[in-house]
């Protein structure tokens, strides 16, 4: 029995659930720095956005297996478990658990529409449609070098203005500012996934920007895109609306020119895995940093 929980437990993708809660948290954060939070509020939407982002890793998975995209073959199989392709989980029940977590997703999307405003109903279907869709046909939009665009909304504008009006009932360009450098960061896991995996995606006929860019361009796009996080967040702690506290996310910097420094050289077999690492440094010190200040 054990060793089906613990599948079930890898089918999820749980170590990506730490790029939701920093989202949910960032907003959460400025939030509070524009008159306190309400901690209930908080954990409701950090459990209906994690549950969407383990139904759409579900589905996807789901996807790619049915359609013959993952194979024996996939990279990704050669440095991580994969239940369903390797036949310890049933598609079927994958596909139901995935649309279980989005159905209790919106019962908590609902609650929230109905206690805080219409807005979080239309970001929850946002959420959802981007989520089925990202590999369902007809429009599979992975497929078509969308992912990374994708990527950086969800995780990046909306779920860090979602968490922000959960709490305050109102739109903040302060928390869409903020949302950007680690919006980008987290479009970069996948941007890096599909560097490593150009000559594989190719052969299954699949689009990614990695694919339409080439290698070269691709990767001087994830250097540039590294660096622009880092300079957004100087600028913004600067000028606004950061406070000074927030220079603390240079802490990770130099995580950040080692990763660079081998993508250049070579792109790694778990560069997705490395990329994710950055993104949790640089995630939680911004996080960290809004707290800082909100106490000062």
């Amino acid at each position: 029995m054990s060793h089906v929980f613990r599948d079930w437990f890898i089918a999820t993708r749980p170590w990506s659930f730490t790029m939701t809660f920093i989202s949910v948290s960032v907003g959460s954060a400025v939030a509070a720095l524009d008159g306190g939070i309400s901690w209930p509020l908080y954990l409701l939407a950090l459990a209906g956005t994690i549950l969407m982002h383990a139904a759409s890793n579900l589905i996807n998975d789901y996807e790619d297996v049915r359609s013959g995209v993952d194979d024996p073959h996939v990279p990704t199989a050669l440095y991580r478990p994969h239940p369903l392709m390797e036949d310890r989980l049933k598609g079927l029940h994958v596909r139901n658990a995935a649309y279980l977590c989005y159905g209790i997703a919106a019962v908590i999307g609902i609650y929230l529409t109905v206690t805080r405003g219409q807005f979080v109903l239309w970001l929850g279907i946002v959420g959802i449609l981007a989520g089925i869709t990202y590999t369902t046909p007809p429009l599979n939009y992975k497929y078509k070098a969308l992912g990374e665009i994708s990527t950086f909304l969800m995780w990046g504008p909306l779920m860090v203005a979602g968490a922000y009006y959960v709490q305050r009932q109102a739109v903040s360009i302060d928390a869409l500012l903020v949302s950007i450098p680690f919006g980008a960061l987290v479009a970069l896991v996948l941007l890096a996934n599909n560097i490593r995996d150009m000559a594989y995606d190719h052969s299954k006929g699949i689009q990614t920007i990695a694919v339409v860019l080439g290698r070269r361009r691709a990767v001087w796009l994830y250097l540039a895109i590294i660096v622009a996080a880092y300079a957004f967040v100087v600028a913004m702690s600067v000028l606004g609306p950061l406070k000074a506290w927030s220079l603390i996310v240079l802490l990770s910097a130099p995580l950040a020119a080692k990763l660079m420094r081998q993508t250049a050289r070579d792109i790694p077999l778990d560069a997705d895995v490395e990329t994710a690492k950055l993104d949790t440094a640089f995630g939680l010190l911004l996080v960290a940093s809004l707290i800082a200040g909100g106490l000062a």
